[in-house]
């Protein structure tokens, strides 16, 4: 990923969605080149000249203050993800290929004690992944609800991957157009707060050569953060599932985040979810017991 690259792509993909009224600016008529908004147009919106914004948008933020950052945020509207990312556009891009500013790419963990908490949340479904969407814990209802995706035999387990190269996940989420969208503008995040993590490279570039949706999504640059919402989904056992989530950030410096997820009380997805934990417990309970049969069966037992 070319950090310059991905500055001037944002930046121009942002200016292209704005409209002279949507700015406030007059229109004077006569034939515009290029969707949305001029350089120059940006440049007198954020106050300042055109040539430090050309030279901005083609990826030299050489300087860039936050006072910078701040202006141009303003011109083109940009919301709070948006923001975050210029900013790290903006870092990424001043900071260079340089090996100490690397973020650690090493396989993210989690505590014992985080891990007995998910256990403990035995009646809500509960999802842990890093910003690659790599699936790093779950509990026992969460494996249960993902459990399609966690049936692929390529580790990690990743929800992007599955989204776009298993043909299940269409059928899974009932939305499934929304999370393909919502899933690119997450990677997009993770790919401007770690320019350097080759792992999300790779992923980006299968995605890439094996999807022509996730190479159109990938294209736009959009960003989202991922704190709350509604998933409708498609169980192959318990069927449709209507859940609210809520993303929590786990203190671990490595850019955890998870995903709890509940139905309202007495609808017909909380009796699913109930449903669900049946079943859960009683597959678990047959794998545990057909591994002990078959310890009892080995040699020296």
């Amino acid at each position: 990923m070319d950090n310059h690259d991905d500055l001037s792509r944002f930046l121009a993909s942002r200016r292209a969605k704005l409209s002279l009224e949507q700015v406030g600016l007059p229109d004077f008529g006569g034939r515009r080149r290029v969707p949305g908004l001029r350089r120059e147009e940006v440049a007198l919106l954020a106050g300042m000249s055109s040539e430090y914004y050309k030279r901005l948008e083609r990826g030299n933020a050489k300087g860039a203050s936050e006072a910078v950052i701040d202006g141009v945020s303003r011109a083109l509207q940009l919301d709070e993800a948006e923001h975050s990312h210029l900013y790290e556009l903006i870092r990424a891009a001043n900071v260079g290929v340089h090996p100490a500013r690397r973020r650690p790419t090493g396989k993210a963990q989690i505590s014992a004690t985080v891990q007995q908490t998910l256990d403990a949340m035995s009646t809500v479904p509960v999802y842990v992944q890093n910003g690659r969407l790599d699936a790093v814990a779950t509990n026992r209802l969460g494996r249960a609800l993902f459990s399609e995706m966690f049936e692929d035999s390529r580790q990690p387990v990743n929800a992007a991957r599955f989204a776009f190269l298993d043909s299940r996940a269409q059928t899974f989420y009932r939305d499934w157009e929304s999370n393909t969208r919502q899933i690119v503008a997450l990677l997009r995040v993770e790919a401007g707060r770690s320019p350097f993590d080759r792992k999300l490279s790779d992923l980006v570039g299968e995605l890439s050569t094996r999807s022509d949706l996730f190479r159109k999504l990938w294209g736009a640059h959009d960003v989202r953060e991922h704190r709350s919402g509604r998933k409708n989904v498609h169980h192959p056992i318990v069927g449709d599932l209507d859940l609210d989530f809520l993303g929590l950030d786990l203190a671990s410096g490595q850019s955890l985040q998870m995903l709890v997820f509940s139905a309202e009380p007495g609808s017909a997805s909380h009796d699913g979810l109930q449903l669900l934990a049946n079943w859960a417990a009683t597959n678990t309970a047959g794998i545990q017991a057909n591994n002990e049969a078959a310890t009892k069966q080995a040699p020296g037992h």
